[in-house]
């Protein structure tokens, strides 16, 4: 069963059977650019599927064939309070705060604020044609919703500079080489290759996915001391759950687990 749900211009779909909700960009004769009115209700939109038990993998996609996000509105910059544009990368970050993975299928242009939210996400499977920038120094300005950041971390400041400070468009198989993308794979096969990553994903405890993206997520903002504590907790925490009891009867017993988040 398939439930759907509208936005401005972004639509949300939840398949009940699979364990799913999709986020779609919907605006593919612009590049399905991103109001401000669809960043605030991204956010939104998280909080919802996060208190969803129906729903354990969340999608990002665009739709159409052209692009994934070509970035936001940029004449509704200059219409917007400099205070709230300070506060932009807080709607982005809503993959990277949800306790659920995210996945991000990319394809075609995926530029600015779009780029930043897959960025955001825990893993990017990018078609061959994907093209990743944040070309905001061609308007004078820097990326403002978490892009300087993530990219950094990910991939040094080198590359970052590099990519970042000549608004450079990077292609895929070299975004991949850098650490940008999780994946790169043929068109056609986008779509079920990130279908087979969400119903792999299911697979595991949802309790300790949770965890486990709370503490990697940790290892970016801190010492490593303080990341081996964060990890220790963790362990010392999980080992005390009916999924880990599971997880280990099914082992020793030679079947699948049967995880129930508790």
């Amino acid at each position: 069963m398939t439930t759907t749900l509208k936005y401005d211009h972004i639509r949300v779909e939840k398949n009940i059977e699979d364990q799913t909700a999709t986020i779609v960009f919907d605006r593919p004769e612009k590049m399905n650019y991103i109001s401000m009115q669809a960043r605030s209700q991204f956010s939104e939109i998280f909080d919802e599927l996060n208190k969803d038990d129906e729903v354990r993998v969340i999608i990002i996609k665009g739709e159409g064939d052209k692009a994934f996000s070509a970035g936001g509105s940029i004449p509704q910059f200059m219409e917007t309070h400099p205070e709230v544009l300070s506060n932009l990368a807080d709607n982005v970050a809503a993959p990277e705060r949800s306790p659920k993975p995210v996945i991000a299928q990319l394809q075609g242009f995926t530029f600015g604020v779009g780029f930043e939210i897959a960025m955001a996400c825990d893993f990017r499977i990018a078609a061959e044609d994907t093209l990743l920038a944040l070309p905001e120094m061609n308007l004078g300005m820097i990326p403002g919703s978490g892009g300087t950041q993530r990219v950094a971390r990910a991939v040094g400041l080198t590359r970052a500079k590099d990519m970042i400070m000549r608004a450079r468009r990077i292609p895929a198989e070299e975004g991949y080489q850098w650490g940008l993308l999780t994946k790169v794979v043929e068109k056609e096969r986008l779509e079920e290759e990130v279908q087979n990553l969400a119903k792999e994903l299911t697979r595991f405890s949802p309790l300790a996915q949770r965890v486990c993206k709370e503490v990697l997520n940790a290892a970016e903002e801190g010492p490593l001391r303080t990341g081996l504590e964060i990890e220790g907790r963790a362990y010392g925490l999980l080992r005390s759950t009916d999924d880990f009891k599971e997880g280990v009867e099914a082992f020793v017993q030679k079947r699948k687990p049967n995880f129930t988040g508790k």
